[in-house]
């Protein structure tokens, strides 16, 4: 019968879940809340720009009356927000989600009140300004400094913080969209950087406090309800195409971001003013092309509809992608997924005429998920997402297909995402990829050293000195343990040399220190992280904390083991077995 350790568990067990979880739910409502405070900002300033009148009901600055005075709008919202960053926050500028991963991965989670008020103050004005952009990015941030903030408030350590700054992200994301599921996938394809219930847990929960909530404040329903017929075979060549078009035009807008980006801090004048130099740019754009400006949602469901012209969409298009890039690159403040949503539409509705295998409705919504897929690198969270914004659940097999090929493509074409690429520029490398820790797939007791050798407790320490410390020294430090084989401390040469007294022994001078210990049932990961605090290149295996008992030794190089399986994984390749001919016969 095969023997299994009693010890060894599917997920690592933490005490500390339930509190998390619980913190999870004021998180999601005050997210949602949030979200509302953000949208009807949105609208106010949307009206106090383009209407001059004080209203919150939702107006398309498209149907203005400004005539070319509307070129001026963007600038004074990009103005606003310019003195806004300089003597409020800087870390208002931006799209919002690469900021949450510099503060996950580089600023211990840590994000300021400051954010959680500037933040949607500023995007209201830059959106409502006509800046064109989405909610989703000045909300991840909001919520997420609701979820910080309250962490902190609370003492918890940096990987709980990140746990609810995530799931406070997450949590608006899906009061502006309506898009629970999608949201917990972008939590883990951009923002968590692991898979483990004490971080998944939270984010799940304060996505379905969202959801559940968000109908108190905000309409219920697909925000774009579409409904297609299923596709048949020849779509599989369409999704391809699509795929491999919105894969190509991510990669485009990607590189001409951060071209624009590189144009701006060669301005000899104070980033403060580049958003409204930007503005120019939205503004010549929106007059050109009138709903080019602001979120644009009811653009995007006309596409998906199929109520817009080719010529137009085409037209729309280009607009939209050369304003977003440029008033982006300029540094203000504003979200991504909805412009990347219309351009990928406005892409679909161009395509829809020449390709086969599904209604034309069916594509300007699979383009704009390849789209995001693209752009983001997470096409789980851009199918997903897609299915949530419309309910079309016979559109989720092109969805599939399509967004894998774009994410594919802009994977071999593209080093990093846009995702990341931003906080590259600032030396700071972002690794996407993950996977499980070969050091968490074993145990101590897996890899330990057995044969020990160690030193009597009531050695002298001139016997130890000869005998364990001389020119044949094997080891940098020895275990002293006691006649039973209990588990005393550790001594090595600097013990040894400041307390040479004669009539002192190895049991006098051990060096005794509760966490410089394991246990058998400790996993190679935790023991890894016990040597770097300690910093000790070994550590005592005790079968026990109660009799101290001494079983082994694990050092820095019986932590290297589980890498030669990963090794042989990753670079080993073999051919499929051939039987002999004695096998045959």
């Amino acid at each position: 019968m095969a023997t299994f350790s009693h010890h060894a568990r599917d997920y690592a067990r933490d005490p500390r879940l339930l509190r998390l979880v619980g913190l999870a739910v004021p998180i999601g409502a005050l997210s949602t809340i949030a979200a509302y405070v953000l949208l009807t900002l949105i609208h106010f300033f949307t009206n106090l720009f383009f209407f001059q009148s004080f209203s919150v009901v939702d107006r398309s600055p498209a149907t203005h009356g400004l005539g070319a005075w509307v070129i001026a709008v963007p600038v004074l919202g990009g103005l606003l927000v310019g003195l806004m960053a300089r003597f409020g926050s800087e870390k208002i500028r931006g799209h919002g989600i690469p900021e949450a991963i510099e503060a996950i991965l580089f600023g211990k989670s840590k994000l300021s009140a400051k954010v959680a008020l500037l933040k949607p103050l500023s995007s209201g004005i830059v959106i409502g300004s006509g800046g064109p952009f989405g909610a989703e990015g000045p909300i991840i941030m909001t919520g997420g400094a609701i979820g910080s903030l309250l962490a902190q408030h609370f003492h918890l350590s940096a990987a709980e913080r990140k746990a609810l700054l995530v799931a406070g992200a997450t949590a608006g994301m899906t009061a502006v969209f309506g898009t629970p599921l999608a949201a917990v996938l972008l939590g883990v394809e951009l923002l968590l950087f692991e898979l483990r219930p004490r971080s998944l847990l939270p984010v799940a929960v304060a996505c379905a406090v969202a959801g559940f909530t968000r109908p108190l404040l905000l309409e219920a329903g697909p925000l774009f309800p579409l409904h297609t017929a299923p596709v048949g075979y020849l779509a599989m060549v369409s999704c391809v195409a699509v795929g491999l078009l919105a894969g190509l035009l991510s990669a485009g807008m990607s590189r001409a971001l951060y071209t624009v980006e590189d144009l701006f801090h060669r301005l000899p004048v104070h980033w403060m003013w580049w958003p409204a130099l930007g503005g120019i740019a939205v503004g010549i754009g929106g007059w050109l092309q009138p709903r080019a400006l602001g979120v644009g949602y009811d653009v995007i469901a006309d596409l998906l509809n199929h109520r817009i012209l080719v010529g137009v969409a085409l037209s729309l298009l280009a607009v939209k992608a050369v304003i977003w890039v440029i008033a982006l690159g300029s540094g203000t403040s504003g979200g991504v997924l909805a412009p990347l949503l219309m351009v990928g539409a406005g892409l679909g509705t161009v395509l829809a005429a020449w390709l086969p295998g599904g209604e034309p409705s069916l594509w300007p919504l699979v383009s704009m998920a390849a789209m995001l897929g693209g752009v983001l690198g997470a096409p789980l969270t851009a199918i997903v997402f897609a299915f949530g914004l419309t309910g079309d659940a016979n559109a989720l097999l092109p969805l599939l297909l399509a967004c894998c090929v774009a994410h594919g493509l802009s994977v071999l074409l593209m080093p990093r995402s846009i995702m990341t690429e931003r906080i590259a520029r600032r030396g700071r490398h972002v690794f996407r990829e993950y996977g499980v820790d070969p050091l968490e797939r074993v145990h101590v007791g897996d890899v330990m050293t057995t044969k020990v050798i160690s030193i009597p407790a009531d050695t002298s320490l001139a016997q130890v000195a000869s005998e364990w410390f001389s020119d044949s020294q094997q080891h940098r430090a020895y275990p002293v343990v006691e006649s039973d084989g209990a588990f005393l401390g550790m001594l090595d040469r600097n013990h040894l040399l400041h307390h040479s007294h004669p009539a002192s022994t190895a049991r006098d001078v051990a060096e005794r220190n509760p966490e410089a210990m394991t246990v058998p049932t400790e996993t190679g990961s935790a023991a890894a992280q016990r040597m770097a605090v300690t910093k000790l290149e070994r550590l005592p295996v005790l079968a026990d904390l109660q009799t101290r008992k001494l079983v082994g030794i694990l050092s820095r190089s019986d932590l290297v083991k589980p890498a030669e399986a990963t090794h042989e994984e990753e670079s080993v390749r073999e051919t499929v077995a051939r039987p002999s001919a004695r096998a045959l016969g």
